[in-house]
């Protein structure tokens, strides 16, 4: 017996740099450009670099967790956006986040591939490492709630 066919992939709603300038508009705090980069969109899937500064570094000369977990949380909300839309209110409900090694002072990837994109609930997953090092650094897990169409956050 062969394996399932896989199924078929939804054609992208925002490209790379409409996904950019969406967040750059409604989400200035993330400072797309200046901390985070989308490195590409495609369906289903996203990568983003968190460029490294020294302010993201814990004591040891590691990143801090919470700058890894953010770039998690941001990898897979540009691949839901670029799948769904401008859509505002679509948010975090779970992240979960397993560290695994110790990223040193540098840029960090990571690709968030989502598992499912319903109409209500999108889940996916991050795997995050170091700029040069194919070693995964985290990996985490997550799912978005996504309003209602119709709502008044579309834009």
């Amino acid at each position: 017996m062969s394996p399932p066919m896989p199924a078929p992939r939804p054609p992208l709603a925002l490209d790379r740099d409409q996904v950019a300038a969406f967040l750059a508009e409604e989400f200035p705090q993330m400072q797309i450009g200046r901390i985070f980069t989308i490195e590409e969109v495609a369906p289903m899937r996203a990568v983003l670099r968190m460029i490294h500064h020294p302010s993201q570094l814990r004591p040891g000369g590691t990143i801090s967790g919470p700058s890894i977990f953010a770039l998690a949380d941001v990898a897979l909300y540009v691949a839901i956006l670029a799948q769904i839309g401008r859509v505002k209110l679509a948010v975090t409900t779970n992240l979960n986040i397993n560290f695994l090694m110790r990223p040193g002072p540098r840029d960090l990837l990571g690709e968030a591939l989502l598992v499912k994109l319903g109409k209500r609930l999108a889940v996916g997953e991050v795997r995050i490492w170091s700029d040069g090092d194919e070693a995964l650094v985290a990996h985490a897990t997550g799912t978005y709630s996504i309003p209602p169409r119709g709502a008044l956050d579309e834009v």
